[in-house]
């Protein structure tokens, strides 16, 4: 009996005892809830905010280098330090003692880099990846919602709050299903081109960036869909071929969503473009635009504006 009362006793409060996430094409057994994480850029960092993992984190990175804080983040990481303003180096994340690196490639990690999944191993730093991000290292299918919600479901098994993820995830669908229902998404697909940045030859989604997930969320079509890359360059040559109806700007960096516009508007050799003629520009902030909690009301802008409302 004295041995069964032990034995009871040495039992775990929690249910979780480990759980195994798919991270691009690597399986990662978690054997506890990370106490000690970090999250690199703007909208990874959200998505362990609205899951309310704060307590979870030591501090993140990669936000002031590039982009800054809307009044709704400074607020949610108001109580964590920002550990480096771009990409950590190996020696940033092993110095706060994280025991988790969420990242992405080309979001904090570059192939053949410092920081890697097999680089920070051997301190004790296990890393789930973006899903997004998966194509710079394996195959991977065309970007959809399904990647930022598989992004939150895995955080959820990761840090044992399912339940909460897959409630959030749960409504996220009901929502676009609820735009969709209504008639809130165009009828016919106006062809779309998403500019980020850039001036002598634009950088733009292709058909695994999250844009492209977005714009057919919302009923329409990005030029760019049968370009096999995320996030890269292509030649505004193959852009006024292509003569999109509407432009959405990502808006972040020095250059600001006005000056992107302005640039198109004004130059000459975009004039038979059907997004300049008929001046149809939508801006989504960089924390809309890449996969995170805001894709949803990127999507009923979009739907919005392709209605011409």
């Amino acid at each position: 009996m004295k041995k069964a009362l032990l034995a009871l006793c040495l039992l775990p409060t929690s249910a979780w005892a480990q759980t195994t996430v798919q991270s691009c094409a690597r399986d990662v057994t978690f054997d506890k809830v990370p106490q000690a994480a970090i999250s690199n850029d703007v909208n990874l960092t959200e998505m362990m905010l609205v899951l309310g993992l704060a307590d979870h984190m030591v501090g993140y990175t990669g936000v002031s280098g590039w982009k800054t804080l809307d009044e709704e983040m400074r607020a949610g990481v108001a109580e964590l330090p920002e550990l480096a303003e771009r990409y950590p180096t190996k020696e940033v994340l092993i110095g706060a003692d994280a025991d988790f690196f969420f990242a992405g490639w080309n979001y904090g990690m570059k192939v053949g880099g410092e920081v890697t999944p097999e680089t920070l191993a051997p301190f004790g730093i296990q890393v789930y990846e973006l899903t997004e991000s998966c194509i710079h290292v394996g195959e991977k299918a065309k970007s959809s919602m399904d990647d930022m919600y598989n992004d939150l479901l895995n955080l959820g098994r990761i840090f044992d709050v399912e339940a909460k993820a897959e409630a959030l995830v749960a409504g996220y669908r009901a929502d676009l299903a609820a735009l969709t229902d209504a008639g809130g998404t165009a009828t016919e697909a106006p062809r779309v081109f998403v500019y980020d940045s850039g001036e002598d030859a634009p950088f733009t989604a292709g058909r695994y960036a999250m844009p492209t997930a977005l714009i057919e969320a919302a009923g329409g079509k990005n030029i760019m869909d049968d370009f096999e890359k995320s996030w890269a360059t292509v030649t505004w040559e193959e852009v006024v071929d292509r003569n999109p109806e509407i432009v959405v700007i990502v808006n972040y960096g020095d250059v600001t969503a006005e000056q992107k516009r302005d640039f198109m508007m004004q130059n000459p050799a975009f004039a038979e473009i059907d997004a300049v003629k008929n001046d149809r520009f939508i801006t989504l902030e960089y924390v809309e635009a890449t996969p995170g909690p805001r894709n949803i009301k990127a999507v009923q802008k979009l739907a919005t504006a392709f209605k011409g409302e």
